[in-house]
């Protein structure tokens, strides 16, 4: 077969392929390539023979044994949840709970606190015994500030004339953030002269705030190991200072000794505390699914207790105009009136049962005993009034929150004209009993979150203490 006649363009490429190859042998390319690939092939088979070092045996996983939160001694809708970190420069030393629930240690183990030892700030808290001791003793010489828990009250029509709801105004001086985690009491101390407010929150912190001296005020202590469920203040000697949490425990805060005392101890929840008006002696407290205990102080012992209700109870409240008459607010979603002295072991028989259509968060006397505020989150604030306390009236109100704010619990100010509470676009509601509704918000560009607990100050008309779930502190007060 006679040869193809190649192309003019097929002869240039077999003479540019040729050259090339002239090229790369002159240069020694391919030997070099060789090399270099089997060089790389001998690395490689000598490292898949490298002896491996030994690895290290993991340490052994704990063999953890599942319990439900009851077994272990909390109440069913506690949450460990991650704490929060303080970022301000307070000098707070935030104490949160681990990820995993502790093991309860036992009330030998626990026994007295002192207060160094409780105490988390930098800065020495000196001052703010110095300034409860004050506030005690002139509790003393003038009974009048002591009164205002309970043993007096103003007429209705002088604080009525002395409230002007258009002048409460929130300043930005009476802001501050006193606890690192979810407040779940706030009370005012009762003076004249001072302004000294307690808080606790949900990982067992109790905080005090001295206004008067702003941020430097801000003072705080770890005497608890679960949330704070009740605050209450010894009407008798202000420097005594109770707390109970739903570890079960109640706490002496006890100034001038220096010590978180250790009363009472108990296996079950503590959902609710309070002191009887009147009472040196007597302190009450919601333990366990509906019971309620009464502490003697002095014997240092349980003197009674009754099966109120069908679940955990949530507050306790005594009416200004007769501390025999008695409020309670429970899961099972009832508030009652009781009388104490026809309330016996065998039989527990409610003056009044308030119903709502889900539990009842609150049940709050108004300042002259004649009226009671209930508050549920079937959005519903009830209003019980009347010479037997028959006249009952729902006013609606939206109170759902989320599991990451307190719930919303109605106060009453310093009258019997108006109810205060939270609301969810960062404002506080303001309900009036004459005409069954909210008549205006209080608002402000300073609150930056919602307030759910309130307590107003017993000394002075207009001053409202808001708490968040922040840990951050809120005070209304008149403009002058």
């Amino acid at each position: 077969m006679a040869t193809q006649k190649l192309t003019e363009y097929e002869r240039r490429r077999l003479e540019n392929i040729k050259r090339n190859d002239e090229m790369m042998a002159s240069l020694k390319i391919q030997s070099k390539a060789n090399e270099l690939s089997s060089s790389t092939k001998r690395e490689r088979e000598t490292k898949s023979y490298k002896i491996k070092p030994e690895k290290k045996s993991k340490a052994e996983t704990p063999i953890v044994i599942r319990r439900s939160l009851r077994a272990q001694g909390f109440p069913p809708d506690y949450s460990p949840e991650t704490g929060l970190r303080d970022d301000n420069s307070t000098g707070l030393l935030v104490r949160t709970p681990d990820s995993t629930i502790p093991s309860k240690p036992s009330a030998r183990d626990l026994g007295p606190l002192s207060m160094k030892d409780a105490y988390c700030c930098t800065a020495s808290d000196k001052v703010l015994v110095d300034t409860i001791i004050d506030i005690s003793r002139k509790s003393e010489v003038y009974p009048s500030v002591g009164s205002v828990l309970g043993t007096d009250k103003r007429e209705g029509d002088e604080i009525a004339e002395s409230l002007n709801l258009g002048s409460l105004v929130l300043k930005p001086e009476n802001t501050a953030r006193v606890l690192p985690g979810k407040i779940t009491n706030v009370q005012f101390f009762p003076s004249s002269f001072s302004k000294v407010i307690i808080v606790g929150d949900k990982y067992g912190n109790v905080g005090f705030w001295d206004m008067n001296k702003y941020e430097e005020g801000i003072y705080l202590y770890h005497p608890h190991p679960a949330p704070i469920s009740g605050i209450s203040i010894n009407q008798f000697c202000l420097s005594k200072v109770y707390t109970s949490c739903y570890d079960g425990y109640i706490r002496l805060m006890d100034v001038e000794k220096g010590v978180f005392d250790l009363p009472f101890y108990s296996d079950h929840s503590i959902y609710s505390l309070s002191h009887k008006p009147s009472d040196l002696n007597s302190l009450f407290f919601g333990e366990g699914y509906g019971e309620l205990v009464v502490w003697d102080e002095r014997a240092r012992k349980i003197s009674l207790s009754w099966q109120l209700h069908e679940q955990r109870i949530n507050s306790i409240d005594f009416s200004p105009e007769n501390i025999n008459i008695m409020a309670t607010s429970s899961t099972d979603g009832t508030a009652c009136i009781w009388d104490l002295r026809s309330i016996s072991r065998n039989k527990s028989k409610a003056l009044k049962v308030i119903k709502h259509k889900k539990s009842v968060h609150s049940a709050y006397f108004s300042p002259s005993g004649r009226s009671l505020a209930t508050t549920s989150p079937d959005n519903k604030v009830g209003l019980v009034g009347g010479a037997n306390f028959e006249d009952i009236s729902m006013i609606y109100h939206d109170n759902q929150t989320s599991r990451w704010i307190s719930s919303f619990r109605g106060i009453w100010g310093w009258d019997d004209s108006y109810i205060f509470i939270g609301n969810n676009r960062r404002g506080v509601d303001v309900i009036s009993t004459a005409q069954r509704n909210s008549i205006m918000t209080l608002e402000s560009t300073y609150m930056t979150a919602i307030p759910c607990r309130f307590a107003a100050q017993p000394c002075e008309v207009g001053m409202l203490a808001g708490t968040t779930a922040g840990g951050q502190v809120y005070v209304w007060s008149q403009s002058h």
